[in-house]
């Protein structure tokens, strides 16, 4: 095999103990063979084992000049082939390892020839001493040269492999933190999915709910109005019934009240012709007995003497106006028949307190103290009527003991101060709608505690003392046995009036509703006179049932009004009296101002809401 020329490079260090390498030498041979031989002396020294190649004797230099050499001479270095291939091989490791280009020794004019192996071994064969004395240096320079290939080599697979290791771990790190990302994005995807079919399920289950209440509160409301229509048809069915019953007592009473004033007629024409019959047996005894004492007159004459003389009976006429009752005929009549039904019932109460061992005071109480409990309110009122309709409906207690009581607790609250008549007005209509026959009875109590309310009064010169004219219209007795003073009765007549005035103006299912109020002060106008009295009554009746009847009767109640003020007012104002002075300014404003337009304080019945409900 041909060896070429090589340029030699060494890849080490710039030192090796401690001894600095050029890496661009321009040196001799010389220089070379004294750097080698400094070298193995530093070596030997610094060594306390002795080496194996350790040699003697240093390089002889002129050894190889003798044998024809000079210095300028070229270094000539014969490598075999085998060597050349590892050092190539191992050359080519390197340099792919590093990927670095290759650098070679530069020495002066050192050439190593191409020719043949037989040349290459005669001119080893002639220069036996530079091969045994340079062998041992240039071996341990290989050698160093080698293990420091070997260490580069190591430390650079060692590094290659950290380097392997630290990519495979970073690798592996990121697969693993892709892998985690991943599967938290799938664990984080599931949840949503999770989340989002629970808030649907949720959101399914709220609208659920939602339909539910909707469709309940439907059903609730559809009942309700389904009970109210029921409600509504039993009211109007009972009603109905109510109207054709009532229909029937006013039937009823109408043919009796015909067979009443037919038969009255019968009688009266029977006492007429009896009376008749008696003027015509008096004429004729008055005849005779004149024809007798024409015959007789000295007989006569002294019989009437010793008549006057010895006091005997006469017969004394009654006085003109002996009658001084002032009121209405037909209304005379109804308090009549009221006043009638008080005393059977009062006779009746009697009878059963006396045949029953039970105690009915409760029941008494009970009314009494509902009766005192009505305030203006829309639910007390209701309450009030259904606790009193309650005990009504109680069969325990005889009818006639609950109605008894509840007339006269009506009448007698009417003097508890702040007393709510319009309140009170409505549960007994309420009340007497569901027991007809209880209103005759509240209104004969009503007559009792005033006289007004018929209406009626009675003139001074019909009673022999002041006492028993007060009494008659109505004045209270104190413990002591003194008649209470005009103020005191004058605010009781009021407080009557004022109950009576809205009992007559509530007309959902009243007995004695608008018509009746209507009649009584028709009757009041053309039957009673001008006084402190009556004029405190008709300012309350006024005051409480003027807005309703102005609103069913419109121009003839408003002339009625007119006549009040023609006549009724004008009679007060000539007396001249300054006690009147109140309440005709009070009846004059009313009518001058048109009160009678504006609907009375406390008509309206305030719910909890403050809200107001009419009271028809």
């Amino acid at each position: 095999m041909t060896m070429g020329g090589v340029k030699l490079e060494l890849r080490c260090p710039k030192k090796v103990y401690s001894v600095a390498i050029d890496p661009n030498p321009d040196w001799t041979f010389e220089d070379l063979v004294s750097e080698l031989n400094a070298l193995e002396i530093k070596i030997n020294s610094g060594s306390k084992v002795p080496l194996p190649f350790a040699k003697d004797k240093s390089r002889d230099i002129s050894n190889w000049k003798s044998n024809g050499r000079n210095s300028s001479s070229p270094f000539v270095m014969r490598v075999f082939e085998d060597d050349m291939d590892d050092i190539d091989a191992e050359d080519e490791e390197v340099h792919d390892q590093k990927s670095m280009v290759a650098k070679r020794f530069n020495f002066d004019e050192l050439y190593l020839s191409d020719s043949d192996d037989s040349g290459d071994e005669s001119s080893f064969g002639a220069e036996p001493y530079l091969m045994e004395k340079v062998d041992l240096v240039e071996s341990g320079l290989l050698e160093l040269s080698r293990e420091h290939q070997f260490k580069v080599k190591e430390e650079i697979r060692n590094q290659i492999s950290a380097l392997e290791t630290d990519l495979k771990s970073e690798t592996d790190k990121s697969i693993s933190a892709l892998v985690r990302v991943e599967k938290y994005r799938k664990e984080r995807s599931e949840m949503d999915r999770k989340l989002d079919t629970q808030y649907q399920r949720k959101i399914a289950e709220a609208l659920d709910n939602h339909l539910t209440v909707v469709q309940r509160d439907l059903e609730v409301r559809s009942q309700i109005e389904e009970r109210k229509i029921r409600i509504d048809a039993a009211y109007e069915d009972a009603k109905r019934k109510e109207a054709e019953e009532k229909l029937r007592q006013e039937r009823a009473k109408a043919e009796a009240e015909a067979k009443r004033v037919e038969e009255a007629k019968r009688a009266e024409e029977a006492k007429r012709a009896a009376l008749e019959a008696q003027r015509r047996a008096a004429n004729e005894a008055a005849a005779k007995k004149a024809s007798e004492a024409s015959k007789r007159p000295d007989t006569d004459a002294n019989l009437g003497t010793s008549n006057a003389q010895s006091g005997g009976p006469q017969v004394n006429k009654p006085a003109a106006g002996a009658n001084k009752i002032r009121a209405a005929e037909s209304a005379l009549n109804l308090e009549q028949r009221r006043l009638q039904k008080l005393k059977q019932l009062d006779e009746e109460v009697q009878a059963l307190r006396s045949s029953s061992n039970e105690n009915f005071g409760k029941y008494e109480r009970q009314i009494a103290k509902l009766i005192q409990q009505i305030t203006g309110t829309t639910e007390n009122v209701r309450q009030k009527e259904y606790d009193l309709l309650k005990i009504f409906c109680d069969a325990r207690c005889p009818q006639s003991i609950k109605t008894a009581a509840l007339a006269k607790k009506v009448v007698s609250n009417c003097k508890r101060p702040g007393n709510p008549a319009f309140a009170q007005a409505f549960v007994i209509v309420r009340i007497t709608s569901k027991v007809p026959h209880a209103m005759d009875l509240i209104l004969a109590e009503l007559h009792k505690a005033c006289i007004y309310t018929v209406p009626k009064h009675y003139s001074r010169s019909a009673f022999g003392s002041n006492e028993a004219y007060y009494k008659a219209l109505g004045f209270q007795e104190d413990d002591e046995g003194k008649i209470e003073s005009v103020d005191s009765y004058l605010t009781r007549l009021e407080s009557y009036m004022k109950l009576y005035g809205a009992l007559v103006q509530t007309e959902i299912d009243n007995v004695h509703g608008l018509k009746e109020g209507w009649a009584w002060l028709a009757r009041f106008v053309n039957a009673l006179p001008a006084n402190r009295y009556t004029a405190v009554a008709l300012a309350a009746f006024l005051r409480m049932a003027g807005y309703s009847l102005f609103r069913k009767y419109r121009n003839q109640f408003v002339k009625l009004l007119n006549m009040v003020a023609d006549n009724f007012l004008n009679a007060l104002k000539e007396q001249g009296d300054s006690q009147l002075s109140p309440v005709i300014v009070e009846i004059d404003s009313y009518i001058k101002d048109r009160e009678f337009l504006r609907e009375p304080e406390g008509r309206q019945l305030k719910s909890n809401l403050q809200s107001d409900l009419s009271v028809p």
